[in-house]
């Protein structure tokens, strides 16, 4: 399925121009969980499967494949049947709302990544180059995000309008295929808030970088959980803000 259109647009520069331009597709898709509990969420109609898993597993509302008792995609509606252990809060999770809670609350329930896993910087650097390359909507739209699992024979790559969504892709997929996730980073586009910290710690994954700016929730989160937090990948550098060990220059 194409995941973009083109339509006309008008380019000024000194004097307006028509063009066609490619412009990123996204889609209102309703999530629906043990029938009670939903989430209506903006997102690139791809990979939809991948989605929902990775979100269950990054939002701590299942803890393996094994909880998921039905999953059904029927166009933009998503029906899963889990194994749900406290309702209230999968019901603050699914919501998604700092207003219940935030991340200081969400951060107490999520273990610490106990991993020795580390990677080079030339890995680092490696991974960013396979990433730009492989970024194809966000190179003929501008309008996607792009983040990739990399380990030591994986590299699975997936775009989307949202940056968390096109992590919750990789982590999806990651789990669909076995991957050991402490034995792993994540390289990305966008800036590394707390909630994008926590879903990644959530499931294990010890190194998380960006060629964007971290935030300052993301930064506490990280080193409460035990993350490597890189930002600013970009020309030959790169800043590590917190447990350095697992980066070796």
């Amino acid at each position: 399925m194409r995941l973009y259109k083109n339509v006309i647009a008008f380019k000024v520069d000194g004097k307006p121009v028509k063009v066609k331009e490619r412009m990123v597709k996204d889609s209102e898709i309703h999530l629906i969980i043990n029938g009670v509990l939903s989430r209506r969420l903006y997102v690139t109609p791809s990979s939809l499967r991948e989605f929902t898993i990775g979100y269950l597993l990054g939002e701590g509302l299942i803890d393996t494949l094994s909880d998921i008792k039905l999953l059904d995609i029927n166009g933009e509606t998503i029906n899963v049947e889990i194994n749900l252990k406290d309702e209230t809060i999968a019901r603050e999770s699914v919501i998604g709302s700092d207003s219940l809670g935030g991340w200081r609350s969400k951060i107490e329930s999520v273990k610490k990544v106990n991993s020795t896993f580390s990677i080079t910087s030339d890995e680092l650097f490696r991974a960013f180059d396979r990433l730009v390359k492989g970024a194809r909507l966000w190179q003929m739209t501008g309008g996607a995000h792009v983040a990739a699992l990399v380990g030591a024979d994986k590299f699975i790559l997936a775009e989307d309008v949202s940056r968390h969504v096109a992590v919750d892709k990789i982590i999806g997929a990651g789990a669909l295929d076995m991957v050991d996730f402490t034995e792993t980073f994540i390289v990305y586009s966008g800036r590394m808030p707390a909630d994008m910290l926590i879903k990644v710690a959530r499931v294990g994954i010890p190194i998380i970088a960006s060629n964007a700016a971290p935030t300052y929730s993301g930064y506490r989160v990280a080193v409460d959980a035990g993350l490597t937090m890189v930002g600013f990948v970009r020309d030959g550098r790169f800043n590590i803000y917190t447990h350095p060990e697992r980066i070796k220059i």
